[in-house]
């Protein structure tokens, strides 16, 4: 026998080994009459141990038969191969392979779906391939009961739609509450404009990331529990500011998911893995501190938001439904408008045209409203071409099949791993012309009206029985932040720092930080809550909501 193949392995554990965070320090003493050299021979042997014996798990793991894809390395699979852009080496794979290749992530075989073949998958076949895979991490979000990251069951089933026709109630499910929305909309970004401007006037160039963090976070935070918070409330921002460690954790290809043993002894994954249990514990403890306050002051003839609507349904699901609907949406909200200012400044012309488009329609008497976006069909191709051209949502949450299948003729075994590539649906070169070129213009036909066919090719929250439950309250809220920002302000970046479209890889992609200033066109028509829409004018005295300016409850 070649035992050559067995080598590698015990590389890999000298190189883990050799880490800084799993060196043993120099002793003077021994423990218990153990020398340093003996317990660093028993890790060696420990890890040599657990290496083993996940290389007797690859051995036997079973493949989906007859799936083409790259050869794999024994104990790492394929891991070292995806880089720091997954997303584009499995589009490079799938020129190669097809548009469903497998590849193996540690001991997990892992099926990737590119093109066509998604939409086979997750509409055609959706009950087949709605599962979530049995990973760490999704253990680790609201203690496993998220609906997000939880798999299919009965009960399942009956919260997620529970959780869907909440998150429409409050947001664009009826005339009302989609006025009340957009005034909180319209709140926010009256906020968040004035600080921009304050943080111009005191710095000529800042970063906006935390702040549209915030930002987007206060919108459904007055959704969800009724209330603000102040941008610089240090709590808020601690709870609300770590979406980086949580995307890049449960993101596809995480290493703690597909070869757990490394959460077992110090190593850089086991100290990022420590720090996502941290933020998880963290983030349900003040989603429960809310559910909790909520309760005492419930009352049953009046629903003042989301949290009440749960509580009201049953308390056995609130506090993980909350948690998914406050967390995602912020985080997925937020890295797109940091996109789309990184854009408008990258491609000034499109300011100037997003500007005298609702500038022509909207005027300079009032603010740009929900009602207006069927006459800004610019704005919107805008907003979808943000979306198509950084597919900042590059992969779904990784599915799981729910029992053997098959997908474009390829048996596919229960309890596979499915990743969904969603970036090579967004640059299918027989969908989009030029799909590398940023030009909103594509989404126009020929009489400037929006094309919905198109539209709806664009590929970010996913599809089937795990589509997103606040995809249209993001749409709207992007569109409302595009058009606000058009035309109320005019946003510049630093010259000895100009913008580059690169970014960090997770769940979403996250733009390195950029600089900007922000001058704010005149102001509009003054009341006693600053800007107001024309939408806002016709709400009387009695029903119109304010502007709260909260602080930040002890979690």
């Amino acid at each position: 026998m070649d035992f050559s193949f067995f080598e590698k392995p015990l590389i890999i554990c000298e190189i883990l080994l050799s880490h800084p965070c799993c060196r043993i320090p120099n002793m003077d003493v021994t423990l218990e009459g153990i020398s340093p050299e003996t317990l660093r021979a028993l890790l060696l042997a420990c890890v040599t141990l657990l290496v083993s014996l996940h290389l007797w798990r690859w051995l036997r793991q079973r493949a989906a038969p007859g799936l083409p894809g790259p050869v794999a390395w024994p104990v790492i699979g394929n891991a070292a191969q995806l880089g720091n852009a997954p997303h584009l080496y499995f589009a490079r794979m799938a020129q190669k392979y097809g548009d469903v290749f497998q590849i193996k992530l540690g001991s997990r075989t892992v099926v990737v779906l590119n093109g066509d073949s998604i939409k086979q998958a997750l509409v055609k076949q959706g009950p087949d391939f709605a599962g979530r895979p049995d990973f760490t991490s999704f253990q680790c979000v609201s203690n496993g009961n998220s609906l997000a990251f939880g798999t299919v069951t009965d009960w399942w089933k009956v919260h997620r739609r529970v959780a869907q026709s909440t998150v429409r109630m409050f947001s664009t499910g009826n005339p009302h509450t989609k006025k009340t929305f957009e005034h909180h909309v319209l709140c926010e970004v009256q906020q968040l404009l004035q600080l921009f401007v304050g943080k111009t006037e005191q710095h000529r160039y800042f970063q906006p990331m935390t702040y549209l963090v915030v930002s987007t976070a206060n919108i459904m935070s007055a959704v969800c529990f009724g209330n603000r918070y102040s941008y610089e409330d240090e709590e808020f921002r601690q709870v609300v500011g770590r979406n980086d460690q949580f995307t890049q954790t449960v993101g596809a290809g995480s290493m703690v998911d597909v070869m757990p043993w490394l959460q077992y002894f110090p190593n850089p994954i086991k100290t990022m893995f420590d720090n996502f249990k941290r933020l998880n514990l963290e983030f349900g403890i003040f989603i429960r501190d809310k559910v909790l306050e909520h309760r005492k002051t419930i009352e049953s003839s009046t629903v003042r938001d989301m949290t009440d609507t749960g509580l009201t349904g049953g308390e056995d699901f609130v506090t993980p439904a909350v948690a998914d609907i406050f967390g995602a949406s912020q985080d997925t909200l937020s890295t797109a408008l940091q996109w789309i200012i990184l854009i408008l400044v990258k491609y000034p012309e499109m300011q100037v045209r997003l500007q005298q488009e609702v500038d022509k329609l909207v005027g300079r008497s009032r603010l740009p409203s929900i009602e207006d976006q069927p006459q800004l069909p610019f704005i919107m191709a805008f907003v979808y071409e943000v979306m198509r051209f950084t597919s900042f949502v590059p992969l779904t949450i990784p599915h799981s099949s729910t029992k053997d299948t098959s997908i474009m003729g390829y048996p596919i075994p229960k309890n596979t791993v499915i990743f969904v590539n969603q970036w090579s649906i967004n640059h299918d070169p027989a969908i989009w012309s030029h799909p590398e070129t940023f030009d909103p213009q594509r989404f126009l036909d020929q009489n400037g009206a929006l094309n919905k066919d198109l539209t709806s090719s664009v590929l970010i929250f996913s599809l089937g029985k795990r589509r997103c439950i606040g995809e249209e309250l993001s749409k709207v809220q992007l569109f409302l932040f595009t058009a606000l920002i058009a035309h109320q302000c005019h946003i510049t970046t630093d010259p000895a720092r100009p913008p580059i479209l690169d970014y960090n890889y997770g769940l979403t992609l996250k733009p390195h930080a950029f600089s900007i200033a922000v001058k704010q066109h005149h102001l509009l028509i003054h009341g006693g809550g600053g800007l107001q829409s024309a939408a806002h004018h016709r709400q009387t005295a009695a029903n119109r909501p304010r502007c709260r300016q909260q602080a930040a409850t002890q979690a």
